[in-house]
């Protein structure tokens, strides 16, 4: 954290501040004075051809690093195709099947900053996009499912019954907790939500969770494992009565009526993410939060990689590293690193894993800049956070 080199008091601070005001204006004065100059003297003829030169020379930089560019991401893509045809015949992999060379960077004159602004057309800012959060989430659930999910009455109740649930369905401790502890820095709780630290912070996704679920994963999981969250409902509602097993019963035909949304549309990954994109799409997420269906969604985010995995003839069990790259790149992209051989790993850049504006975006993948190196890194932050207080928490109820 960081921490201020000299700390005042509020009496100190208005003191200097009224120390400091009369040169302040002067200085101000000053400044208007010398912008006015400066302004004049950048609207010249001669500025302004310079500029135009500046401005030539730029364009020309970056045109020259797009076309680098673009054919650099143009390989990625086509090698990536040809990956994926091998596989579909089960041909081996080698090290020419992927792009082995880093992306180039640009290294150009930096845009010049025209000398009269107002010439330039001013672009409308983009708008915003609305990120759901958790009220949002209930007030979904309740509008379009009449349901307000059953929250745990503490954290260590609802990470008990992920544990129960992780534990039945094949996944190992390690997988979980140190999945949990590189997802939500280990402290995370059922409800937390990307973005979202304290006060002044604001959601930068939906995901929320152990494991970070985005809306379109909770969607996709009720579509694909609905029928397994009803069975085990089901079950449990059996051994209730009274007003619990009238509860139970509730949740189960909500539970029911939220699957049977999920499958009216195809199933893959951009229809499910139009239908979670909607009020409705909301109100499904917000199971996620519940004591009974919120473990079971948080487990087959997981377990649905270990047996996509699984499916495609990777026996071995996967570290919490591995599996986490599946998780967050998508199964398939996550098992072409998966299966890649470690000598492979030290060669191969991860650019050949992304989209050029996911991988711009992304410093993480930038700084580690090979599957090595990427892999490490998630092993070192597990590491680390596995020391804190939620991980060690959720670790002691295994």
């Amino acid at each position: 954290m960081y921490q201020p080199l000299i700390r005042l008091g509020f009496g100190f601070v208005a003191l200097a501040l009224l120390a400091v005001a009369p040169r302040a204006v002067a200085a101000e004065q000053a400044m208007s004075a010398a912008t006015a100059d400066a302004m004049a003297q950048a609207a010249s003829p001669q500025a302004i051809a310079e500029y135009k030169r500046k401005l030539r020379e730029y364009q020309e930089a970056r045109a020259a690093f797009e076309e680098e560019a673009g054919a650099y991401w143009s390989a990625i893509s086509e090698k990536r195709r040809g990956r994926n045809a091998k596989r579909r015949d089960r041909q081996p992999i080698a090290p020419d099947d992927y792009v082995l060379t880093q992306p180039p960077v640009y290294t150009g004159p930096k845009r010049p900053v025209n000398p009269q602004p107002e010439e330039e057309e001013e672009k409308p800012p983009r708008p915003r996009k609305e990120i759901p959060v958790v009220a949002d989430l209930l007030k979904s659930a309740a509008e379009h499912f009449q349901f307000t999910p059953q929250r745990p009455a503490s954290e260590i109740e609802f990470k008990r019954a992920y544990v129960r649930y992780a534990l039945a369905s094949g996944l190992t401790r390690e997988q979980a907790v140190r999945v949990y502890s590189f997802e939500t820095g280990g402290t995370g709780n059922h409800d937390m939500q990307s973005g979202l630290r304290g006060p002044g912070t604001r959601a930068i996704s939906t995901a929320i969770g152990y494991n970070q679920l985005l809306t379109t994963n909770t969607v996709e999981l009720m579509a694909e494992q609905g029928h397994e969250f009803v069975r085990a409902l089901t079950e449990k509602a059996a051994t209730l009565s009274g007003p619990a097993r009238k509860a139970m019963d509730h949740k189960l035909a909500v539970l029911k009526k939220m699957v049977a949304f999920t499958r009216t549309v195809p199933d893959d990954w951009s229809a499910h993410e139009k239908l979670a994109n909607t009020p409705q799409g909301w109100g499904v997420h917000a199971m996620v939060l519940d004591i009974d269906v919120g473990p079971m969604l948080q487990t087959h985010k997981l377990l649905t990689s270990v047996l996509f995995a699984r499916a495609k003839g990777y026996s071995r069990p996967l570290t919490a590293a591995e599996l986490e790259m599946m998780n967050l790149t998508g199964d398939g992209t996550g098992l072409d690193m998966v299966t890649m051989p470690h000598t492979m790993r030290e060669q191969v850049p991860t650019a050949n894993f992304f989209q050029r504006s996911g991988y711009e975006r992304n410093p993480v993948a930038v700084r580690n800049n090979t599957v090595a190196k990427l892999l490490a890194v998630t092993d070192e932050r597990m590491d680390f956070n596995s020391n804190k207080s939620g991980a060690k928490e959720l670790a002691a109820a295994f």
